[in-house]
């Protein structure tokens, strides 16, 4: 069972080896397209999910062209994050492999 005070973070399949070994780095979004479709990031940071509900919208919208993953990510000070103009956070850094744990896989 997760933890509802997590935090989620939605990404392709194709992405699952990165972020194990580097974690969550918008620098490194080469081996598929975001989410949303883009091909490069809309951000300098990491868009997360404040809860299950919203991870449910982003596993829902997958323009990946496949299946994705759900990770959940821990130790985030929820004052850090920011919003894109549209509802939807980012936080301006990158999240070590340490604080992200996959929860569910080929969605």
């Amino acid at each position: 069972m997760l933890n509802s005070s997590d935090l989620f973070h939605v990404s392709s399949i194709l992405n699952r080896r990165s972020i194990a070994q580097h974690g969550l780095d918008w620098a490194r979004m080469s081996a598929a397209p975001g989410i949303a479709g883009s091909s490069r990031p809309e951000v300098e940071g990491i868009f997360v999910c404040r809860g299950e509900e919203e991870a449910d919208f982003f596993l829902q919208i997958n323009n990946t062209d496949g299946p994705v993953d759900l990770w959940s990510v821990h130790g985030i000070d929820e004052a850090s994050l920011l919003d894109n103009g549209n509802g939807f956070v980012y936080l301006p850094d990158r999240i070590p492999a340490a604080q992200v744990r996959l929860v569910r896989s080929d969605i």
